[in-house]
């Protein structure tokens, strides 16, 4: 047993790089020669590991699905493989996005999320960026950076007093005290605090609840953000009241304003062509419609802690022990010949802090534990009865081990 997922894992590193290769190469001939560091070969070779078992997972809801629809003329019938993937738009996106850094392999930094193009009858993959990849661009490429950045959630039963910047007080700062650290009562906003080595830089980002609710997404499921959830149980539709992770959404949605260009200036100097290409993807993902917005909301805001693919994070140093990777479901036509059948696509589509008895204005940043912005099935009452809904597939379980694999 240990020999065969050896050697399943070895199999998985060998199509990794020769992804790596093939992506390079159709790189170069659409746009030309590419100067790469043997570090973003890497992260490279993780985009593969991940867009695989996204497809993996994704073809299993999709079969699970079309069986439990009772009018199967709603049924998704074309497979999530990589003979379906639209190569020629991944290739340009992976590479832009390998250059800046942007690793699937680490928590919540970047995702694929496969989504059906109706007219060219393919799946266009979207590379989502999730908070903590906000987080290291802005760092990245800030104009002054941070020496420390604080986020908070605030409660009713907490003291929040903001010390706004004014003639008698150079530094902006805060004081916040917990109370009951086991009775908080309910969220009624959070603040996000960016540090300087000149402290009258510092700045004191706040936002009511009713502030980030405008930025909660219109397809959000109740599953993370609370609510009712419309669920089938002995065959009928009930609803279910979720207490959803709150807390953890507040706290991204948070994180995502502070580290947005608004409050840490980007240098002009340090912009290249990844970061214009990354940009041009956010307006085509803003400018997207509803249909493929719902699809990637939804799929976006995804487990909160309990993600099982967290060992993902390890990297691929360590790949001869990643017990879970799958073999890649079925042989793939070379990746000039995806482009050619698949040549256009129509859009691409907070961290964890530690709460304590008393804030001060100079806490730690908190190392990265926060949840997955992983796809998975929480949301699939989402998707019931219409035919777009149920082409956005959910994935959370992961997948058994299938035979086979693409060739490149």
């Amino acid at each position: 047993m240990a020999e065969k997922t050896m050697q399943k894992s070895e199999n998985k590193l060998s199509l990794s790089i020769r992804f790596q290769q093939q992506v390079l190469k159709e790189f170069t001939n659409n746009i030309g020669q590419i100067r790469v560091t043997d570090y973003q070969k890497q992260i490279l070779q993780g985009y593969f590991i991940r867009i695989d078992r996204t497809l993996t997972n994704s073809e299993e809801e999709r079969v699970r699905k079309n069986d439990a629809n009772r009018d199967h003329k709603y049924d998704n019938l074309l497979p999530y493989s990589w003979s379906n993937v639209n190569v020629r738009d991944l290739c340009m996106d992976v590479v832009h996005y390998a250059q800046l850094g942007l690793d699937m392999m680490q928590d919540n930094f970047l995702f694929p999320i496969p989504y059906k193009n109706n007219k060219e009858n393919c799946y266009d993959i979207t590379l989502m960026i999730g908070y903590m990849g906000k987080r290291y661009i802005a760092l990245k490429y800030a104009l002054d950076k941070p020496t420390n950045v604080t986020v908070e959630i605030v409660h009713k039963a907490d003291t929040f007093k903001p010390i706004m910047k004014s003639r008698s007080n150079p530094v902006e700062s805060y004081e916040f005290d917990i109370e009951n650290p086991f009775d908080r009562g309910e969220i009624i906003g959070a603040f996000g605090y960016i540090e300087y080595e000149d402290p009258k830089k510092n700045e004191l980002v706040m936002m009511s609840m009713a502030d980030i609710l405008k930025r909660k997404p219109k397809y959000a499921s109740a599953n993370f953000w609370g609510g009712s959830l419309k669920v089938w149980k002995k065959e009928k539709q009930i609803e279910e009241q979720k207490e959803g992770w709150l807390e953890e959404m507040c706290q991204k949605t948070m994180m995502r304003e502070v580290y947005s260009p608004k409050h840490i200036l980007i240098d002009p100097k340090k912009i290249d062509d990844s970061y214009q290409y990354m940009k041009q993807q956010e307006q085509r993902l803003n400018a997207a419609n509803d249909e493929v917005q719902q699809a990637i909301e939804i799929e976006a805001n995804s487990v909160p802690f309990e993600e099982p693919e967290q060992q993902l994070a390890q990297g691929l140093t360590g790949i001869s022990q990643e017990q879970s990777i799958p073999v890649p479901s079925e042989s793939v036509p070379n990746l000039t010949e995806n482009m050619q059948k698949n040549s256009r696509k129509n859009t691409h589509s907070s961290q964890n802090v530690r709460n304590s008895t008393k804030k001060t204005t100079n806490p730690e940043l908190p190392p990265a534990t926060e949840p997955f912005d992983e796809i998975d099935r929480m949301g699939d009452d989402m998707f019931k009865d219409t035919e777009d809904m149920n082409e956005a597939a959910g994935r959370a379980d992961l997948a058994p081990d299938p035979v086979g694999g693409p060739t490149f």
